[in-house]
Protein backbone atom coordinates (compact mmCIF):
# COMPACT_ATOMS: atom_id res chain seq x y z
CA UNK A 1 0.00 0.00 0.00
CA UNK A 2 1.15 3.15 -0.72
CA UNK A 3 1.09 6.41 1.92
CA UNK A 4 -0.84 8.04 0.43
CA UNK A 5 -3.74 5.61 0.50
CA UNK A 6 -2.97 4.87 3.98
CA UNK A 7 -3.42 8.25 4.79
CA UNK A 8 -6.81 8.29 3.44
CA UNK A 9 -7.39 4.94 5.64
CA UNK A 10 -6.03 6.19 8.93
CA UNK A 11 -6.52 9.84 8.94
CA UNK A 12 -4.87 11.56 12.17
CA UNK A 13 -3.63 8.43 13.40
CA UNK A 14 -1.06 6.61 14.69
CA UNK A 15 0.23 3.59 12.18
CA UNK A 16 2.55 0.76 12.75
CA UNK A 17 3.71 -0.11 9.62
CA UNK A 18 5.87 -2.68 8.25
CA UNK A 19 7.91 -2.19 4.67
CA UNK A 20 7.34 -4.38 1.78
CA UNK A 21 9.01 -2.58 -0.43
CA UNK A 22 11.96 -0.37 0.49
CA UNK A 23 15.01 1.66 -1.15
CA UNK A 24 18.21 3.73 0.53
CA UNK A 25 19.83 6.59 -0.99
CA UNK A 26 22.44 8.72 1.77
CA UNK A 27 21.44 7.62 4.44
CA UNK A 28 17.01 8.08 3.56
CA UNK A 29 15.42 4.69 3.71
CA UNK A 30 12.11 5.80 0.98
CA UNK A 31 9.38 3.40 2.05
CA UNK A 32 7.70 2.73 -1.42
CA UNK A 33 5.37 0.21 -0.67
CA UNK A 34 3.42 -0.63 3.25
CA UNK A 35 1.43 -2.43 5.16
CA UNK A 36 -0.38 -1.54 7.72
CA UNK A 37 -0.33 -3.62 11.15
CA UNK A 38 -2.27 -1.41 13.54
CA UNK A 39 -3.30 1.90 14.43
CA UNK A 40 -3.19 3.93 17.46
CA UNK A 41 -4.94 7.17 18.64
CA UNK A 42 -1.55 8.39 20.49
CA UNK A 43 1.86 7.68 20.19
CA UNK A 44 2.33 6.26 23.38
CA UNK A 45 0.04 2.99 22.41
CA UNK A 46 1.84 3.14 19.20
CA UNK A 47 5.42 2.81 20.60
CA UNK A 48 4.52 0.30 22.67
CA UNK A 49 2.56 -1.86 20.02
CA UNK A 50 5.90 -1.28 17.92
CA UNK A 51 8.14 -2.45 20.84
CA UNK A 52 6.00 -5.58 21.44
CA UNK A 53 5.85 -6.44 17.60
CA UNK A 54 9.86 -5.60 17.03
CA UNK A 55 10.66 -8.01 20.45
CA UNK A 56 8.62 -11.03 18.62
CA UNK A 57 9.90 -10.23 15.29
CA UNK A 58 13.24 -8.37 15.10
CA UNK A 59 13.71 -8.70 11.47
CA UNK A 60 10.73 -6.76 10.19
CA UNK A 61 11.14 -3.74 9.07
CA UNK A 62 8.32 -1.83 11.56
CA UNK A 63 7.93 1.94 11.74
CA UNK A 64 5.70 4.77 13.43
CA UNK A 65 4.42 7.07 11.60
CA UNK A 66 1.55 9.97 12.19
CA UNK A 67 -0.87 9.97 8.94
CA UNK A 68 -0.33 14.20 9.27
CA UNK A 69 3.11 13.29 7.16
CA UNK A 70 3.22 14.20 3.51
CA UNK A 71 5.82 11.73 2.62
CA UNK A 72 7.77 8.96 4.87
CA UNK A 73 11.06 8.46 4.48
CA UNK A 74 13.57 7.60 7.90
CA UNK A 75 16.86 8.40 8.21
CA UNK A 76 19.27 5.37 8.92
CA UNK A 77 21.12 4.81 12.14
CA UNK A 78 23.49 2.26 11.91
CA UNK A 79 24.39 0.45 15.62
CA UNK A 80 27.94 -0.04 16.49
CA UNK A 81 28.05 -1.74 19.90
CA UNK A 82 27.10 -4.57 22.31
CA UNK A 83 23.04 -4.64 22.67
CA UNK A 84 21.86 -5.94 25.76
CA UNK A 85 19.24 -8.26 26.02
CA UNK A 86 16.36 -7.66 28.35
Amino acid sequence: MKWGEITELHPGRFVVVEAIKASSSNRIRQLEDMAVIQDYDNPQEAWSGYKELHKLHPTRELYVFHTSRNDVEAVEEFFSGVRQRT
